[in-house]
């Protein structure tokens, strides 16, 4: 078993999410600013890399659920339990609490992208409003962007967690990086001012690096309620040129109760 620990850090303070906000997360009832979920992911994904390295950003699916929030300043544990077909690894707080679970394989045949038929209809044209749940629109697709990672930017995101594995040095992209952009892609189309990211699939098909031009095509492919909360569930594809690198089912809790 591989065994990992870090800080946890919410660098999102600023962030128009003020459920990174110590005022408004206690209104909701937590004990202070939630961590962000990309990083929790960005935390688990380090015994996953230190144990298969670029293999594993190259072709794996890993499913991303977050339980309970983490707080500026807890001590993660992190600990990976391999399998033949899958890969495991949980995360603790001091007091032992489970916060997340990220279950990882590595199929030989990655799982069927959602068919191209999704982005066919018009894209939304109302610009970036507040979300609600009358904006959220099923299969209405989202208007496709782009973004290049720079040497920079994937230096900031692996700092972000503390991440000091040498292979991010060598022109990697960081997975912490490539989920923050299924956040900017909601962000791209609305504005969010209190909202939890709760789990994730990501499909990794291929190796993203510094230097790649990705271009983004997303949809909306559900929305429900639940005890009170309202969740959208996202299909973000990354795109080099004609080659699908990456995709993710993003799910997140754009309205919470209370």
């Amino acid at each position: 078993m591989n065994h990992y620990q870090v800080t946890a850090r919410n660098f999102s303070e600023a962030s128009e999410n003020r459920i990174h906000s110590d005022e408004i997360a206690k209104k909701f009832g937590f004990k202070g600013a939630l961590v962000p979920g990309v990083a929790v992911y960005g935390y688990l994904t380090h015994p996953l890399v230190t144990q298969f390295g670029e293999a594993w950003l190259s072709q794996s699916v890993c499913d991303l659920r977050l339980l309970k929030p983490a707080y500026d300043g807890d001590r993660l544990a992190l600990s990976l339990s391999v399998g033949d077909d899958q890969h495991t690894v949980h995360c603790h707080n001091d007091d032992g609490e489970l916060l997340a679970i990220l279950t990882s394989t590595t199929p030989k045949s990655p799982p069927a992208a959602e068919p191209s038929s999704i982005f066919l209809q018009r894209a939304k044209s109302n610009g970036r409003i507040e979300i609600s749940w009358n904006t959220v629109i099923p299969l209405e697709p989202f208007n496709n962007w782009t973004f290049t990672v720079t040497e920079e930017e994937n230096a900031l995101y692996t700092s972000q967690v503390a991440d000091n594995l040498e292979l991010y040095t060598t022109g990697i992209a960081h997975p912490h990086l490539l989920l923050s952009y299924a956040n900017g892609a909601l962000m791209h189309e609305y504005m969010m001012p209190t909202w939890i990211h709760v789990g994730s699939e990501t499909r990794h098909r291929c190796r993203v690096d510094v230097g790649d031009t990705i271009t983004v095509k997303s949809v909306p492919l559900e929305k429900w309620r639940k005890k009170g909360h309202e969740f959208i569930r996202l299909y973000v594809s990354y795109w080099r040129g004609e080659e699908l690198t990456t995709d993710i089912l993003h799910t997140a809790i754009f309205k919470v109760a209370g």
